[in-house]
């Protein structure tokens, strides 16, 4: 796909922004040759969506002015009902459009070495950390597409996390992306490494508390689970309408690494989603459970990939998602067995709701194997709701919206409820609630 891009922000621009963070030199090289890529490279290839005419390149602003927190209690209720004041706030991010205003974490991770901050300093104090794990090989790659391109030169926010060697971290480290600036347009990378034997729950939430005519939001996130190690990551996406969204998320997991997903994308504006974990040692464990609901006119796209190179590898792909008024998704599910990789197993389950004549779902199991001696299976539906359902319920008294929202939850239900993260269930759980009434 050949798509022009006028670049606003040219290689000055990129060099000038750059030695205001205070970046160290390797990454100023990497945005530069990022961008020198961008007019070359192809968009991204989505299966079955069309996105020539989204808007995913253009923008006219790239930081807009820095804000300020001075107490968490500033900020817009909408976002503290997602953190728990008491708890929560000792091992919190929070970043308001491109800024960060808040981080805390606790003494007793400190002195075992966690590393909890924005990405910006991160790369400043931490520099050899952050370039081993910073869009090489084994995760993003800078030129995997043009919007790789365009992120890894205009990265302007983000979250890096390092837990050392036989650490466990038992209480969740949690980001908030607050989008509050109807100009702000967001390239946001996240890192998340858990080294060997160590142990770390991520949770992340994005969320608009503004409307806006036309935002690109390009996030990026990267996660190493090494030797015997384990992430959970989960995330709430909650983007505004009009906000057009490209996420990459990106799972390496080595031997006996385990990596597992909880993933609601609840975004109210197109948006293509990239989820690939890759099961790199023998006995790695990869687990992606996510739930989508759509509405208005939104065009969405999600890809969710497991590819087995280690032996006795286990994948595992659990997504449902309701398609209301004009709404329309694409579901791919991909388990990929690499030769070598014999004793595996890869499975899958997709399943859509549609809710009206005018919605669209479509859910695409694929299996690819290149070793003999594994097991895999897939499972996939699409339908409408059932009317007997509905006439049911509203025989007993319920009028029709309410019905609707019992099958939704009902639907959604074996998703969320088994969800690893409770965090993620309770905001899920509340967004759902506000989506389908």
């Amino acid at each position: 796909m050949t798509v022009e891009t006028n670049l606003t922000f040219d290689q000055e621009y990129i060099k000038s922004y750059s030695e205001k963070m205070g970046e160290p030199n390797w990454l100023k090289e990497l945005r530069l040759q990022a961008l020198a890529k961008v007019e070359d490279l192809p968009m991204p290839n989505p299966d079955k969506t069309k996105i020539t005419g989204w808007n995913l390149t253009q923008f006219a602003t790239h930081i807009v002015e820095e804000q300020t927190l001075n107490s968490l209690e500033d900020l817009p209720e909408e976002v503290k009902a997602l953190i728990n004041l008491d708890e929560s706030t000792k091992n919190l991010y929070v970043q308001k459009d491109q800024t960060p205003v808040h981080t805390s974490l606790t003494k007793e991770l400190k002195d075992q070495g966690v590393i909890f901050t924005d990405i910006h300093t991160a790369a400043k104090e931490h520099p050899e950390l952050v370039q081993k794990y910073f869009m090489t090989d084994d995760g993003v790659k800078v030129d995997e597409h043009r919007l790789t391109a365009l992120h890894a030169a205009y990265m302007n926010g983000g979250v890096f996390v390092y837990v050392p060697k036989n650490v466990e971290v038992k209480t969740p480290l949690q980001a908030i992306y607050v989008h509050g600036n109807p100009n702000t347009n967001l390239f946001n990378h996240v890192i998340v490494v858990a080294d060997d034997h160590s142990s770390v729950t991520f949770v992340e939430s994005y969320i608009s508390t503004t409307k806006v005519e036309n935002a690109i939001f390009n996030i990026v996130s990267e996660v190493h689970a090494e030797t015997n190690a384990k992430v959970t990551f989960g995330t709430v996406d909650n983007l505004a309408e009009n906000v057009t969204t490209y996420v990459n998320r990106r799972g390496v997991a080595r031997k006996d690494g385990r990596i597992e997903w909880a993933l609601g994308l609840m975004n109210d504006g197109d948006t293509i989603s990239e989820n690939v974990t890759n099961l790199m040692g023998d006995g790695s464990y990869g687990d992606t459970k996510m739930v989508v609901v759509g509405r208005g006119k939104q065009k969405q796209n999600f890809t969710t990939k497991i590819v087995h190179f280690g032996k006795n590898s286990e994948g595992y792909i659990l997504k449902h998602g309701v398609m209301k008024e004009s709404s329309s998704s694409i579901f791919n599910g991909i388990g990929k067995i690499e030769h070598g990789a014999s004793k595996s197993n890869a499975e899958q389950e997709s399943r859509v709701l549609m809710l009206s004549e005018k919605a669209r779902g479509d859910a695409n199991p694929i299996l690819l194997i290149d070793e003999d001696d594994v097991t895999a299976g897939h499972a996939a539906s699409v339908g409408r709701v059932d009317p007997i359902q509905l006439f049911y319920l509203m025989s007993r008294g319920i009028s029709q919206v309410e019905a609707e929202r019992l099958v939704i939850h009902g639907f959604l239900a074996p998703v969320v409820n088994n969800l690893p993260i409770e965090e993620v269930k309770k905001q899920l759980t509340e967004v759902i609630e506000r989506k389908v009434k």
